[in-house]
């Protein structure tokens, strides 16, 4: 998947692409939608196929000091644009120079290499949020630039966005997220060292900060992991602050089920299954230990296949 900046003058090979523009933070199924139209347009014309993202995310500009809320880095949401079909993915960076960029500007400026343009119906830019798709339609026709906009994808009586994906996320309800995403949320990071006291209890575990993604509900998760080689590995895992430790420490937790390997320093990506409980405090390491393994032979049930041969 080609990354390049926005703001600057397309690659050659990339000018009169059909751009899908939107935060797209998750990609979900109403994500999809928009990519997807602006992908069978480009290719039905011949001409290249571009999803465009923000980084970092508006919100995180304007108010610096909200909660972590992100459900996607920029590299997992560059191979999904790649596996839905994009041939690029365009990131405009959201700094000041950006949010005081006026609507025009920005139609006229920063999408002038493109032919056409795919949005949803909510998509607003430019400085105080001065254009919507109406704006967008009629600056976009001046220069030739062709406006689509595409309608919410509703699931369960409701339109799919970003917020219900976070609050399924915040109830431990993983089904909810997985159906609205059309895939396990996933937190991806670099295994770090710790303390080690997962080994020494017969549960060594992989490490990973929960840096600017959204804290799901805290608890014991059934996990698969996706290594850098390719393998995948079933597991459980904790995601909290680990309360029969101390000092408290928010991390994930992965323990991959028969697994035995040094996965320090590698990037992998863990997705998150089912919750399984709440996080709690135990009066000694064995009950902990006891614990532990009941939660994994439960995780092990979660995500053996089924009949049907579906995990």
């Amino acid at each position: 998947m080609e990354r390049v900046e926005g703001g600057i003058a397309l690659p050659p090979h990339l000018r009169g692409g059909v751009i899908a523009l939107g935060n797209f933070d998750g990609f979900h199924l109403g994500h999809q939608a928009v990519a997807g139209r602006a992908i069978e347009l480009a290719k039905a014309r011949g001409r290249p196929a571009i999803v465009a993202t923000f980084d970092p995310h508006p919100v995180r500009f304007f108010r610096p000091d909200a909660p972590p809320f992100r459900l996607t880095t920029l590299d997992q949401r560059a191979r999904l644009f790649g596996a839905a079909g994009a041939d690029a993915m365009l990131v405009f960076r959201f700094d000041a120079r950006l949010a005081n960029v006026t609507a025009e500007d920005f139609v006229h400026d920063w999408l002038a290499d493109a032919s056409g343009v795919v949005t949803g119906e909510d998509f607003t830019f430019g400085k105080g949020r001065g254009g919507n798709v109406r704006v967008l339609a009629e600056l976009g026709a001046a220069q030739g630039l062709a406006c689509e906009t595409v309608g919410p994808v509703a699931r369960d009586g409701e339109p799919v966005s970003s917020s219900r994906i976070r609050e399924a996320l915040q109830a431990g309800d993983c089904a909810t997220a997985t159906r609205l995403l059309t895939r396990p949320f996933a937190i991806e990071g670099d295994v770090m060292h710790g303390d080690k006291r997962g080994r020494a209890i017969g549960y060594p575990t992989a490490n990973i900060e929960l840096g600017g993604y959204l804290r799901p509900r805290y608890g014991i998760y059934a996990v698969r992991g996706r290594l850098p080689d390719g393998r995948v590995l079933d597991g459980a895992a904790n995601l909290g602050v680990r309360p029969s430790f101390d000092p408290p420490k928010e991390l994930l937790e992965p323990y991959f089920f028969d697994f035995d390997g040094d996965l320090y320093g590698q990037t992998i990506e863990v997705e998150l299954h089912a919750h399984l409980r709440d996080e709690a405090k135990f009066d000694s390491l064995e009950a902990l230990r006891a614990r532990m393994a009941k939660d994994c032979d439960e995780a092990r049930r979660i995500l053996s296949p089924s009949p049907s041969g579906e995990g």
